[in-house]
């Protein structure tokens, strides 16, 4: 039987992972810290649902504290480890950036090492399209130049590409990293816009639309994206004999790859909005404000190297995301 590490297992695209790695025939080891960013009770119930499976177990701690990765990684020997655990957010980043070193840039160095002590055949690791930053051309392609980061939450995901690499390079350690756009469905995080607006427009409370309006976003259902992720695990990258072809974010030097992961088809906020509204079956009171900081005007993932690779692409609609993302929250919170 296969055996999965998956880090950030209780979170929003962890527990879905998850799901679909134990449906798959995987045994799966959920690491988490439980958190309390957002609702701890929300994470709680994810984790308590994947406990169900007798081929799941818990592992509830922080992936800084020095030897914990190490220990497990060595006694479990999975076969394949993808890291999703860090501290998310771009706002937050700007108020705690702190807590990003120590999750995202020390988390990630002690998971690199427990791989490197016990090699698996495939590590998989989650950055952002956040990445991206000050990049105007559109769609943002994986081998496109990302070196204008405009939060420090992006600035610490691009150093995780970084130390990928190296540890690729260095240790021949086959690495893809996925850079994730705007994801969105059933048992999402509470800090996202989804959740927020579907909860403010229940209550009858006003919504905050940034940049009043004028964004845009490559929303990726999360079944589409663990669909992709899925897929990805059985593509491991090797270190190239030749050029890798135009596109190809392949590393010449790694068995190393990074890939996008989004709907390939952006949406302008007001249009998500309506959306929710159409969904709820209810107008949001809008409060127009300014851009915040950190934040970028778009974002849209040119999908084809995950077409490439996998032969997959997103399928899922924005209204009917939304409205299985809507169906969730009611029943949930029973409103």
């Amino acid at each position: 039987m296969p055996k999965a590490l998956v880090t950030g297992a209780a979170g929003f695209i962890g527990y879905h992972l998850c799901q679909r790695l134990l449906a798959d025939g995987f045994d799966v080891i959920g690491f988490d810290a439980m958190t309390d960013y957002y609702d701890v009770r929300l994470k709680q119930r994810r984790q308590a649902n994947l406990l169900q499976s007798q081929r799941f177990r818990a592992v509830n701690d922080r992936l800084e504290n020095d030897g914990v990765l190490h220990d497990l990684i060595a006694q479990e020997k999975p076969h394949i480890i993808v890291h999703l655990a860090a501290q998310a957010g771009v706002r937050y980043s700007i108020d705690a950036p702190r807590s990003y070193v120590e999750s995202n840039l020390i988390g990630t160095f002690n998971l690199l090492e427990a791989a490197r002590a016990t090699p698996c055949t495939h590590l998989l690791m989650a950055s952002t399209s956040s990445v991206y930053g000050a990049n105007t051309d559109m769609p943002y392609g994986e081998t496109d130049k990302a070196d204008s980061q405009m939060s420090f939450y992006a600035a610490t995901k691009k150093a995780n590409e970084a130390m990928g690499h190296s540890y690729a390079h260095l240790y021949d350690i086959p690495i893809t990293m996925f850079r994730f756009f705007t994801v969105y469905g059933p048992w999402g995080r509470p800090d996202m816009a989804l959740f927020k607006f579907t909860r403010a427009i229940l209550n009858s409370d006003p919504i905050d639309v940034y940049n009043h309006g004028d964004m845009s976003r490559d929303f990726t259902y999360v079944s589409d994206l663990v669909e992709g992720i899925r897929l990805l695990i059985d593509a491991a990258p090797e270190r190239p004999s030749d050029t890798p072809a135009k596109g190809d974010s392949l590393s010449p030097v790694a068995p190393y790859r990074m890939v996008n992961i989004g709907n390939d088809e952006p949406t302008q906020l007001i249009a998500f909005i309506e959306a929710i509204e159409k969904s709820i079956g209810k107008k949001a009171i809008r409060n127009m404000m300014d851009m915040q900081p950190g934040d970028v005007p778009a974002t849209w993932a040119n999908g084809d190297l995950l077409r490439d690779l996998t032969g997959y692409a997103p399928q899922t609609s924005l209204q009917d995301g939304v409205d299985a993302f809507v169906a969730w929250y009611r029943e949930y919170y029973d409103v």
